[in-house]
């Protein structure tokens, strides 16, 4: 099968627009001493900055989205820290495995898998628990297409002074974050998902209060390449901690622009996160959410009946269209379509659509 056939319509990476690979493609510069490279670097953290809605420092890590995470943990927990982790997914409840690696005691508040964290439920929960350092929660649970409210849950967190790290990697850019109006101190995002750049690079917001409980530990931070802190004055000495990725900046830079500028980019993901609900329901399949549903990425419950990887093998070699299965305690149960980005527009969309109902009418008889 010629791979530039397939319609690759999964929840990350997604497809790269040739502008941001002929971003790629510059010569390399020596990103160490360039000062030309550092303005572009900042200036990259600052258009990442006004998509997010935050005024507070953004950094771009050289590490996909999960390096992200381990760094927020790092740079934050020390040995014996109460942290509160928000779970109601497979990422929701790996969030507590980074926590507890750099000495974190985790307590997990716990919810349904297929609906959003309630809000009046875990109100209650803090006014009786809330001796914690921070919290972590996941915005948008690609493995089960499902997106939690932080809108009210960092406030909510943010009254009884417990810090926030949130995972929007598959979110960011797709749908509208208020970063600092909804006291979001660390917020995490990943170049492979809205922001259709090539896989591998880290980037998040850092609020002051974060800064000050990293400034204020005990001990040091058990680590180089995830501890925040030896990015403190980069921009002021010119000084870069590691070398810096400079294709994939290149590349991030302009792949940011294109979200900025683009004033219909959340609109168009609403609306076809509507479209796929839609059509996906009308051909007989259930949305594995009960409510609280992704604007990125649809998850769908295999039927009774229906083996699911057979029916992505037929799906990629008949229709020449990609998506793909669920991990863990979703394998099997659970397909997902991706539809952010690049990935979301009408035409590739709605060719997704037709090669599910041709498969899944022809596999039903």
């Amino acid at each position: 099968m010629n791979n530039s056939n397939v319609l690759m319509m999964t929840p990350g990476p997604t497809y790269v627009s040739e502008e941001v690979r002929r971003a790629m493609s510059q010569p390399i510069v020596q990103s160490d001493i360039d000062p030309v490279f550092y303005e572009l670097y900042k200036e990259t953290t600052e258009i990442i900055g006004e998509i997010l809605h935050t005024k507070e420092e953004v950094l771009i890590l050289d590490g996909e989205g999960i390096l992200g995470l381990e760094a927020a943990c790092a740079s934050l927990i020390e040995e014996g820290d109460k942290i509160l982790v928000l779970n109601n997914g497979i990422f929701g409840e790996g969030f507590g495995d980074f926590a507890a690696m750099y000495g974190g005691e985790c307590s997990y508040f716990n919810s349904d898998w297929r609906r959003p964290i309630d809000i009046v439920a875990l109100s209650s929960f803090l006014e009786n628990n809330n001796d914690f350092k921070l919290a972590t929660i996941v915005h948008c649970e690609t493995p089960s297409g499902l997106v939690n409210p932080i809108d009210l849950i960092c406030p909510l967190l943010s009254q009884y002074g417990i810090l926030t790290v949130v995972d929007a990697v598959s979110s960011i850019g797709g749908v509208p974050i208020l970063t600092d109006e909804w006291s979001i101190d660390i917020l995490l995002g990943g170049s492979q998902k809205c922001f259709s750049a090539p896989p591998g690079l880290t980037f998040l917001s850092v609020s002051q209060a974060a800064k000050d409980a990293m400034r204020s530990r005990k001990t040091p931070i058990r680590a180089f390449y995830a501890n925040l802190m030896i990015w403190e004055g980069w921009y002021e000495k010119q000084w870069f901690p590691y070398t810096q990725p400079v294709s994939d900046i290149f590349a991030l830079n302009t792949a940011a622009k294109k979200v900025l500028d683009d004033e219909e980019f959340c609109v168009r993901h609403s609306r076809l996160a509507e479209k796929v609900r839609r059509e996906i329901l009308a051909l007989g399949f259930e949305l594995y959410p009960k409510d609280g549903y992704s604007d990125t990425v649809t998850a769908v419950c295999v039927p009774d009946g229906l083996n699911d990887v057979e029916f992505r093998r037929r799906l990629l070699e008949e229709q020449q269209v990609m998506i793909t299965g669920a991990f863990g305690p979703l394998e099997g149960k659970v397909f997902r379509i991706g539809h952010m980005g690049e990935n979301c527009y009408e035409d590739k969309v709605q060719k997704t659509i037709e090669a599910i109902r041709a498969v899944y009418t022809t596999m039903k008889r």
